[in-house]
């Protein structure tokens, strides 16, 4: 028999992307009383060719309550929505063995647009980060915003993706504001210095560094061999540059990039790549790195805070709110060289804030999902802000 006292929270996870967010939320829902916390890994966590990024959650000892094997080793469309499958499949299972009263998820990704489908069938309430938000040339934009429909509680990173929700129909009273909760207290980390740093990656590090992420942009396919052509291109032409190159995420087209940057590094003694560098690695290198490069969201919401400029290439973060400390860039060896010689020239503006970055995040969410009455939550209404 449940007991009254507390609210049973699921959590999903599905890359190290969204745990690196979720982890310390976690690690607070699991010391509260008042909640009784089932977390579920599923997605690249379980995935070799992904770096097995469970064993990071497993360091980190955050009890896995359970696990759903979804990826098929290949990323062609009909490979996804075996995915998919799988992954319906599995969350139906948790959700009949733990009945949770709340499906706490964030993101974008199919996986997760899986799991808030799985959670209305089962009538359960969904608590949705980061919704409102624009990625406008991959297939994460239907999903986040579909997941924006689905979902009864809204936690957004800024005003302006709040007043987006609002014109999507959403209730102005559900949808909080808490800014990113990947910043909250992110230059008191403990980082690796440059020396720690190469003696646990085993590589050696010259004068200047460049951290580079690149994923595939799935609305654009027919574009991925001259992206990544021009992005190497840029990166080969650098002078007295160590690059470090980190994993994509598990889409369209990831197979054909992670061969191309793994040939790459072959044929370059100056360029490292890792299927997964874990959250405090990648943040130690992101602080001792000349600028970051690539078109991965951390480029716009993390590094800015590090006080480090990065170079958004190309139009899969297009459309999301940026700090002035990010360049966007076309993938074009030309501009993307010439935006790398700005940076070289100008010091970084330390008055430069991150729209990202909200005080005490971590315990506004807490406190919303303590006050929040779950049984009150009944057919969503579709609000009109004005006149139709």
């Amino acid at each position: 028999m449940r007991l009254s006292n507390y609210k049973n929270i699921c959590i999903i996870s599905s890359t190290r992307a969204d745990y690196g967010i979720l982890k310390n939320l976690i690690i607070k829902l699991k010391k509260n009383s008042k909640f009784k916390l089932t977390f579920v890994v599923t997605g690249s966590h379980l995935s070799k060719k992904y770096g097995n990024t469970i064993n990071e959650i497993k360091k980190d000892k955050i009890k896995i309550d359970e696990k759903i094997k979804i990826l098929s080793g290949k990323n062609k469309s009909s490979n996804l929505l075996e995915n998919s499958s799988k992954a319906i499949e599995g969350y139906a299972k948790v959700f009949k063995k733990v009945s949770p009263d709340l499906l706490l998820i964030l993101g974008d990704r199919y996986e997760i647009f899986c799991a808030a489908y799985a959670a209305v069938i089962f009538r359960i309430p969904i608590a949705h980060f980061y919704g409102g938000e624009i990625t406008a040339n991959s297939y994460d934009e239907y999903f986040r915003h579909a997941i924006t429909k689905l979902s009864n509680i809204h936690f957004v990173s800024t005003e302006k993706y709040k007043r987006r929700l609002i014109q999507m129909g959403e209730e102005p009273r559900n949808i909080f504001n808490v800014g990113s909760i990947s910043l909250e207290n992110i230059n008191k980390i403990n980082f690796l210095n440059r020396e720690q740093i190469q003696r646990v990656l085993k590589i050696n590090i010259r004068p200047k560094l460049a951290l580079l992420t690149l994923h595939p942009e799935t609305l654009n396919l027919k574009a991925t061999n001259k992206q990544i052509r021009e992005t190497l291109s840029a990166i080969k032409s650098l002078k007295n540059t160590s690059t470090i190159i980190t994993m994509p995420n598990d889409d369209l087209n990831t197979d054909k990039l992670i061969n191309s940057l793994k040939n790459f590094c072959k044929k370059n003694n100056d360029v490292h790549f890792f299927q997964s560098l874990g959250r405090h690695m990648y943040l130690s290198c992101v602080n001792i790195c000349d600028f970051v490069i690539g078109n991965s969201s951390s480029g716009i919401i993390e590094v800015p805070s590090i006080k480090k400029y990065s170079i958004d290439l190309g139009k899969r973060q297009y459309g999301r709110e940026r700090a002035k400390s990010v360049i966007s860039c076309d993938f074009n060896k030309r501009k993307i060289l010439s935006s790398i010689n700005k940076i070289y020239k100008y010091k970084f503006n330390k008055k430069i804030t991150n729209p990202y970055y909200k005080k005490n995040s971590l315990k506004k969410i807490v406190t919303v999902l303590e006050k929040i009455k779950i049984k009150k939550i009944g057919i969503k209404n579709f609000y009109n802000f004005g006149r139709i």
